[in-house]
């Protein structure tokens, strides 16, 4: 019972948390959806950072893990706005912003990981 509201805990402060900085990030912009790409790429660097650390160095216990991963991390990014706003953009016949958010979004993911694994191993 204690890691589910652990797990409660960190999703409440990652739905916070990713109001604040998509909000921040978008900043006006209406057509392209940075702010969902700013913090997808924000929380798959902290997620690497965090799995890598763990990993190699032992430096999280096992409850601080699922905390920030599963709770703050698990609110603060998400897939299923990628996936609306994608969608959103095909809608409206942006074919290149389309193309251009999935690219992104999965080559920051990506980038997001191997940055975090990179920083972690070599600290």
């Amino acid at each position: 019972m204690q890691l589910v509201l652990l797990i409660g805990l960190g999703g409440f402060a990652g739905a916070i948390l990713r109001f604040w900085v998509s909000g921040w990030i978008q900043n006006g912009l209406v057509t392209f959806p940075l702010g969902t790409l700013g913090v997808n790429f924000i929380g798959s660097f902290i997620l690497s950072l965090i799995m890598y650390l763990s990993e190699f160095k032992g430096v999280f216990s096992e409850e601080t893990r699922i905390f920030l991963t599963i709770g703050v991390l698990g609110s603060f990014t998400t897939m299923s706005t990628f996936g609306y706003e994608s969608f959103k953009l095909l809608e409206q016949n942006q074919m290149g912003l389309f193309g251009l958010n999935v690219v992104g979004s999965v080559t920051l993911a990506l980038l997001g990981v191997y940055l975090g694994r990179l920083i972690s191993v070599n600290i």
